[in-house]
């Protein structure tokens, strides 16, 4: 597993970083309509994602990273669905979310990759 001193390190946070920052530039362009209703949900659940990577990575115990890690994982799906339902409501052009689905996509590879290896690292300890 990678040696990193902040959460900040962490390739999973990072892109979940850049997935926050695209989805709020995203949900400026939505109907006025939406301010208070799906984009506000959908930053939300994109925030959720990258904060909670944030305070799993501090978290002493291997169970509880990985719990805090599966809500990001949740909010992710969460976002997954925003995305597919911005499309359908014709909020977003097909390279707006060609790039939004590319980001979640990376994000998630990388989230799963790491929940994988501590998970791992679990089972050789015990």
């Amino acid at each position: 597993m990678e040696k990193t001193k902040t959460f900040e390190d962490l390739l999973a946070w990072k892109c979940a970083h850049e997935f926050v920052l695209v989805t709020y530039k995203v949900t400026e362009l939505f109907p006025k309509s939406e301010m208070y209703g799906l984009a506000n949900q959908f930053r939300r659940a994109a925030v959720s994602i990258a904060a909670n990577i944030a305070e799993g990575y501090k978290k002493k115990g291997k169970a509880d990273k990985l719990r805090f890690f599966n809500i990001s994982q949740g909010s992710l799906e969460e976002c997954r669905y925003y995305i597919i339902l911005s499309k359908d409501l014709n909020y977003c052009k097909t390279d707006i979310y060609t790039e939004l689905v590319e980001k979640i996509e990376q994000t998630s590879r990388l989230l799963n990759s790491y929940c994988y290896a501590i998970a791992e690292s679990q089972k050789n300890t015990t």
